[in-house]
């Protein structure tokens, strides 16, 4: 029930950050073959970004992005500064909870949606073709790995 709660808190605020935003922007329109695909230097080697809409730099700009990983990917344990949610677009995959992975955990499907709060220790375990998400927030946007060493930013 407390996650039913929270998802709904979410949801709510989210809709209302977007409808406070829309006014201030035109139409967009985003088809999947439009997409600009880029990597992302905070995430491990591999995952490609692209941002629908929002300015995941600018503060208070909502932003709807996908996130594409490779079969077999995997983002270790990691927070991030703001509320997110997360639908599965394609793949099968896992936004596990918790600051260590868990290689028994059961793949989702599809059509999968999370609320995740801002703060929560969580990882992704991708299945073994490639995988999207689409993930909504109100910028800024950021990621905090548990472990440092497994920050790509951090490597040579």
């Amino acid at each position: 029930m407390k996650n039913v709660l929270w998802a709904t808190t979410i949801l709510v605020l989210t809709g209302s950050a977007v409808a406070q935003d829309a006014t201030k922007m035109p139409m967009t329109k985003a088809s999947p073959d439009s997409l600009k695909w880029v990597e992302n230097k905070a995430l491990p080697p591999g995952a490609m970004v692209a941002v629908m809409v929002g300015d995941p730099t600018k503060a208070g700009s909502v932003v709807v992005q996908r996130v594409k990983f490779p079969a077999n990917y995997q983002v270790p344990p990691h927070t991030h500064p703001y509320d997110e949610t997360v639908t599965i677009i394609s793949g099968a995959m896992l936004l596990g909870m918790g600051e260590k992975i868990d290689p028994s955990a059961t793949l989702d499907s599809p059509g999968t949606f999370f609320a995740n709060p801002a703060k929560n220790a969580h990882y992704v375990l991708n299945g073994p073709q490639e995988s999207v998400v689409q993930v909504q927030f109100v910028a800024p946007g950021g990621i905090d790995y548990i472990n440092s060493e497994d920050d790509p930013r951090k490597k040579p």
